[in-house]
């Protein structure tokens, strides 16, 4: 059976993860304290591990105090565990990992950081994916470069369609009006953002099929010739759009 996956609102904008089996439960970033205690108490559910997917505090300033009163383990990028919170796991893209009786692909995506990696469980079809790949976006390039960032997308689009990308922050009103400011003839981006405002989808989880047609960091091929760039690479369309986007 795949893992239950539970979203749950954290700080202002944040997204956290919860995946439930046999047994028990994980949490895929930690922004904060009492939501995550509050939920697993609701559901009765024991807290094994901590997945982190890059250092920035809004993803990691929960660490602590969930660790004292569940005695998670906590799980990290060997690359970023000098900045990250005590890892008691470090873990490498490309390494086996199982988790609640789960294969785990870590996928390396620098970009928004050095370090960041997304946690890809095949078998239930979830990708978390943070401040990389997010709901019709992308994190901003605090650290890393544009090549770096095209690259990592790339990764992440060539999982299978139906994967759920649960990304880190729900910006999909900044990120929606961007995208149309780009792309406004896009009827599936104005469906998405229709049933967003309506409440009848979440901005996220969505899945990649949907973030391919309506995400612009992923439709460089289609937004091309309306940002008159015919003889660019990828990535240097994807660098347009996001000097854009910063600019917005």
């Amino acid at each position: 059976m795949p893992l239950e996956l539970v979203t749950l609102r954290c700080l202002q904008d944040n997204y956290a993860y919860f995946l439930h089996g046999d047994e028990g439960a994980v949490l895929i970033d930690a922004p904060e304290v009492d939501p995550v205690l509050q939920e697993l108490s609701a559901r009765g559910w024991p807290l094994r591990a901590i997945l982190l997917t890059h250092h920035h505090g809004d993803h990691t300033d929960g660490v602590a105090g969930i660790v004292r009163e569940t005695g998670a383990m906590v799980i990290g990028a060997a690359a970023d565990a000098h900045r990250l919170p005590p890892l008691d796991l470090r873990v490498t893209p490309g390494e086996p990992l199982e988790i609640l009786g789960e294969p785990v692909e870590v996928i390396d995506v620098p970009g928004h950081t050095i370090g960041h990696v997304a946690f890809h469980f095949p078998r239930s079809g979830h990708a978390f994916t943070a401040d990389s790949l997010m709901a019709l976006g992308c994190g901003r390039l605090f650290e890393g470069t544009a090549d770096m960032m095209w690259n990592s997308l790339s990764r992440l689009n060539a999982l299978p369609p139906d994967t759920l990308i649960c990304s880190g922050h729900d910006y999909c009103a900044g990120n929606g009006a961007f995208a149309l400011s780009v792309e406004p003839e896009n009827p599936a981006l104005r469906r998405r953002l229709e049933n967003v405002r309506q409440g009848a989808s979440p901005c996220a989880p969505a899945p990649l099929s949907l973030e391919r047609d309506t995400n612009p960091f992923l439709r460089v091929a289609a937004l091309r010739p309306l940002l008159n760039m015919a003889d660019a690479t990828d990535a240097e369309v994807f660098a347009r759009l996001r000097s854009m986007k910063d600019a917005f």
